[in-house]
């Protein structure tokens, strides 16, 4: 697994330990320069030379430390750890007796590569600051110096390797922390358990770069298998939902049920032992060589050059997740993918329970809102419309306010034929052919049109992946930008559009406007609620005239 960039932006308080690593290394560098004014001869014969390496680190050393008190951008951490190496070797090289210890401050470099960028940058730091070590210290060595020479080179791999080991070692488990962080923060409830297993496979599989993440579950008493994915197209990362059968979900299913499997594909035919299939035995912690048929065979099927599986912990129902790359995998990478399902899906499973109770708690919520709408709401409807019946028979032929008293036993008469149809729905258990926001929507726009006249078109691109929960918020946000057009515009026209894009649910609320000039404005309650759901909203003008509220809420 790569140790490099992706892994230390994860990382927090960067800024700090950058400013701390300057500072070290504007101590290190005034002490030695003072060690030159009070010890001369730690250093041997002291030339101009010798002085000027010596003056221009510790003024390279402060400037790279004032630059960063003040905030300034800095060249990458790599250039300068190779730069330090660089100023390392001229310091010992200027210094003509290798009794002194300047050696040492090769660490300084080994140190901070290894525990800011992890093994790989620090063993090649380490590795070029042996080299450069033995070659600058060789001029001028006499034959009685050489073993000196050799034991401090060895010691110099032999500890920089260890730290090199242990800072890799320290990311590593920092960054398995930020990420179990990252999938235990799940999405906003509202959006339902979909979007949260989606966004743990995606994170689970941009942490390994691999090419795709796989989830294959079968709930209890479930005939079929439920196959989610992410993957990578090289451009864009797309998830993927699937029903399978037994037959269809079997080659993902091949290994043991309670068994963490690792494989890789072989360096070659001629070495079958460096790939295979290994399990790992929960007893004793080995990893033990399984047949290579079945893993090689999924391998093909997933065009993979190498895949980890683990078992679920789930309580109502048994599944497995999948990281499918073109590189190898390690069996550290195999245990920590373990850690990230023991974390996360018992979580999600809890979710979806809580989901499941609201929902029950719901629907009998609306059995008894049914069987108490007829007394409470209908009935006090009909009394009203009786009432301005018995109004408008006693008004004189020739009376102004026949006209709205009929628009009001109108609109009274519509109210009591949608609540009787809402109690039919309730009590006989319809379930509408088409989604219950869509059909709320159009009803709200033709009660507007209808009382108002105001013409409000609704535009619907694409399938509406959302849940009930969320769809409910979406709503009342229509509505209140439909409502807000009618109370605060005087315009006759309007539009709603709703589209599923990239990830996101785009809320697009249109209006004329005759005013020639329109000042800047937010609608607060509107921006509140797309907060709320992690969203943002903004006011657009076109050269048209139109006013458009864009409310972005992502899914």
């Amino acid at each position: 697994m790569n140790l490099d960039l992706p892994l230390k932006s994860r990382l927090p308080g960067t800024g700090l330990d950058t400013t701390m690593v300057n500072g070290m290394r504007l101590l290190l560098s005034s002490a030695t320069l003072l060690t030159l004014f009070i010890d001369p001869e730690s250093a041997g014969k002291l030339s101009k030379i010798t002085w000027l390496i010596f003056s221009a680190y510790t003024v390279h050393s402060l400037l790279l430390y004032v630059l960063a008190l003040l905030g300034f951008s800095l060249p990458q951490d790599t250039l300068l750890y190779w730069l330090d190496v660089a100023w390392y070797g001229l310091i010992v090289f200027s210094s003509s007796s290798h009794n002194n210890l300047f050696f040492l401050f090769f660490f300084f470099a080994i140190l901070t590569s290894s525990f800011q960028r992890g093994f790989e940058e620090g063993a090649r730091i380490t590795l070029a600051s042996a080299g450069l070590f033995a070659a600058t210290a060789l001029f001028g060595e006499t034959d009685a110096e050489l073993s000196r020479l050799l034991l401090r080179t060895t010691f110099l791999l032999a500890l920089g390797y260890m730290i090199a080991y242990w800072g890799g070692s320290a990311i590593t488990q920092r960054s398995h922390l930020a990420l179990l962080r990252d999938v235990s923060q799940l999405s906003n409830p509202r959006f339902g358990v979909d979007q949260t297993i989606t966004s743990v496979l995606e994170k689970t599989r941009s942490y390994f770069h691999a090419r795709s993440c796989l989830l294959v579950v079968q709930d209890k008493g479930s005939p079929h298998w439920s196959l989610r994915s992410a993957v990578h197209t090289g451009t864009e990362v797309v998830t993927t939902s699937a029903i399978l059968s037994d037959e269809a979900a079997s080659p993902l299913l091949a290994f043991p049920a309670e068994k963490i499997v690792l494989y890789n594909h072989p360096l070659s035919g001629w070495l079958p032992w460096t790939g295979g299939v290994r399990t790992l035995d929960a007893d004793s912690g080995r990893w033990l060589r399984h047949d290579d048929t079945a893993g090689a065979s999924l391998a093909e099927l997933l065009e993979a050059h190498s895949f980890i599986s683990t078992p679920l912990p789930l309580r109502n129902g048994t599944g497995r997740l999948y990281i499918v790359s073109t590189t190898s995998l390690s069996k550290t990478d195999a245990l920590f993918l373990s850690h990230i399902g023991a974390q996360a899906f018992p979580v999600i499973e809890n979710i979806d329970l809580l989901d499941r109770l609201a929902s029950q708690a719901a629907s009998r919520e609306r059995e008894k809102i049914a069987r108490d709408l007829h007394d409470t709401a209908i009935q006090p409807y009909i009394g009203l419309r009786h009432g301005l019946a018995a109004l408008r028979n006693e008004a004189l032929p020739d009376n102004p306010l026949l006209p709205e008293l009929e628009k009001l036993i109108l609109m009274s008469g519509q109210v009591i034929a949608d609540l009787r149809s809402y109690a039919r729905t309730f009590k006989n258990g319809q379930v509408q052919s088409e989604p219950e926001l869509l059909v709320a929507l159009r009803r709200q726009a033709a009660q507007i049109h209808e009382f108002y006249g105001i013409d409000i078109t609704l535009h619907i691109e694409g399938d509406l992946h959302i849940n009930d929960r969320l769809a409910a918020e979406v709503f009342q946000i229509v509505n209140e930008g439909m409502s807000n057009i009618r109370k605060h515009t005087s315009a006759r026209h309007g539009a709603v559009k709703l589209t599923c894009v990239q990830g996101a649910l785009h809320i697009s609320i249109d209006n004329e406007c005759a005013a020639a000039h329109v000042p800047d404005f937010l609608p607060d309650s509107l921006a509140e609620r797309a907060a709320a759901l992690g969203g943002s909203a903004r006011v657009t003008h076109n050269t048209l005239g139109n006013t458009s509220v864009q409310i972005e809420i992502p899914i």
